[in-house]
C-alpha cells in the first residue's frame, strides 16, 4: 500500500483533486477517480453519506479513507495481472494504474521509477 500511495503521489497526503491534459478527475494521495471509488463501494468518513455531494473527495483526501478505498477496490478486483500464478503487489499495482480490464499493461514512466525504487527500499518481491 506504501508504494503504491508512493508511486502515485509520492504519498502527498495534501494532493488536490486534480483534472490531467487527457481527461479524468483524480483526488488524494492515491489519485482515485469517481468510478474507481464507486467500484470500491463508495467508502465514506464516518458520518459522512455517499450519496451527497463531496462525499467522494471526503473520502479520498483522507489517507485513511483513501486506503480503505484502494483495499475494497483490490479485493474485488484481485487478478494475477502477470500471469506469474501469484497476486502480488506488482498485480494490485498495475489493477490500481490501469484497472481491473486494463492490469495485463505494464507499469511505465515516473509511476513505475517510483514504484519500483520504493519497493526495492522495502526489500518488497
Amino acid at each position: 500500500m506504501g508504494c503504491l500511495c508512493e508511486a502515485s503521489t509520492s504519498c502527498n497526503a495534501t494532493s488536490p483533486c486534480h483534472t490531467p491534459p487527457g481527461g479524468g478527475y483524480f483526488c488524494g494521495p492515491f489519485l482515485i477517480s469517481f468510478p474507481y471509488w464507486t467500484d470500491a463501494g463508495k467508502p465514506v468518513l464516518k458520518g459522512d453519506d455517499p450519496n451527497v455531494k463531496g462525499a467522494f473527495e471526503n473520502c479520498v483526501l483522507d489517507l485513511y479513507c483513501a486506503a480503505k478505498t484502494v483495499r475494497q477496490y483490490m479485493k474485488k478486483f484481485a487478478s494475477d495481472c502477470n500471469g506469474d500464478g501469484v497476486v502480488s503487489c506488482v498485480d494490485y499495482v498495475r489493477i490500481h494504474k490501469h484497472g481491473q480490464n486494463g492490469c495485463s499493461a505494464p507499469l511505465t514512466g515516473i509511476f513505475e521509477k517510483q514504484f519500483e525504487e520504493c519497493r526495492a527500499r522495502l526489500g518488497v518481491i
